[in-house]
């Protein structure tokens, strides 16, 4: 059956589709039960950021290829330019969800548009969803209810901070729940550290040279995450970046190279993925400080 497509490029798009009120035309909170209109089987375009709890309905989510960890008492975030396919388990008019939509144009010009970027979660993706304790739960209500209020108050020039503010709030709580789901998954976290130290060294260890670099997407597609997940579950793990970690690893790779042949420099640079020797020597010499020939002349020497 062929899937509706919906271009979610508004608030009140995606409120006249679930039959709900519009209060502000660049934010909403929603709760489902309150839906006068049943939506299932589509093909979503954000064009908003979103949040969802999910409180008890039976519901699927695709992102690309692979779907969400989307259980009871979790929660899944999106940014606009990601494409979702909904599913429902069966017709339901009323599901067990809540939430919060925000237009980009709200946060143009306040500090949680300066700020929108640091929340990685919006691209998190499938096996990636935030699983809320019952506190967190509260916490999570309270901060929409305030949201609520302030769109039921009559609009004046105090409402846009305001609304911005609090809608900042509950991502600061949603950034500190995710460090504490990075933390309690601690086991599972460290069996994808190990899964990308061994994609790594494999990626290096198959024969003849390498047509690029590897990266952070590369590695990330291998365990099933999300870039963005992938990413910040390595630095949580190991405190530095995945990015990070593949630069000292081509760079361990390098030295051991330079140590046991006299290859020319370039022949080396191209054998590991680089385009250009000049973009090797500069990583080479970020993270040891020497040139891959200052290198060698001092191995020689001792």
């Amino acid at each position: 059956m062929e899937k509706t497509r919906i271009n979610f490029d508004s608030i009140d798009v995606y409120n006249k589709l679930y039959g709900l009120p519009t209060l502000h035309p660049l934010v909403t909170v929603i709760d489902l039960k309150r839906a006068t209109n049943s939506v299932n089987h589509v093909v979503v375009n954000y064009g908003v950021y979103a949040l969802f709890l999910k409180k008890g309905v039976n519901c699927t989510l695709k992102y690309g290829r692979k779907y969400y960890d989307y259980q009871e008492g979790s929660v899944v975030s999106f940014a606009p330019g990601q494409i979702i396919e909904v599913d429902m388990e069966r017709d339901e008019i009323a599901p067990d969800v809540v939430g919060l939509m925000f237009h980009p144009d709200l946060i143009y010009g306040t500090p949680l548009g300066e700020k929108i970027s640091s929340f990685g979660f919006f691209n998190y993706s499938q096996m990636e969803a935030l699983h809320l304790s019952q506190d967190e739960r509260d916490i999570f209500l309270d901060c929409l209810d305030k949201i609520q209020k302030e769109l039921e108050h009559p609009v004046d020039h105090h409402s846009a901070s305001l609304l911005s503010v609090n809608i900042q709030v509950l991502l600061e709580y949603l950034h500190r729940f995710y460090d504490r789901q990075f933390i309690t998954r601690h086991k599972v976290n460290s069996d994808v550290l190990a899964q990308f130290e061994r994609e790594l060294h494999s990626y290096y260890n198959k024969p003849n040279g390498k047509d690029e670099l590897p990266s952070v997407a590369y590695f990330a597609d291998k365990v099933n995450l999300s870039p963005g997940y992938f990413g910040d579950l390595i630095k949580k793990e190991t405190g530095i970046t995945a990015q990070e970690m593949i630069s000292k690893h081509v760079v361990s790779m390098a030295k051991h190279r330079l140590t046991v042949s006299n290859e020319d420099i370039s022949i080396i640079a191209y054998d590991l993925g680089f385009q250009y020797p000049q973009h090797f020597s500069r990583l080479f010499k970020r993270i040891t400080g020497q040139t891959p020939k200052q290198f060698r002349d001092t191995i020689s020497i001792n």
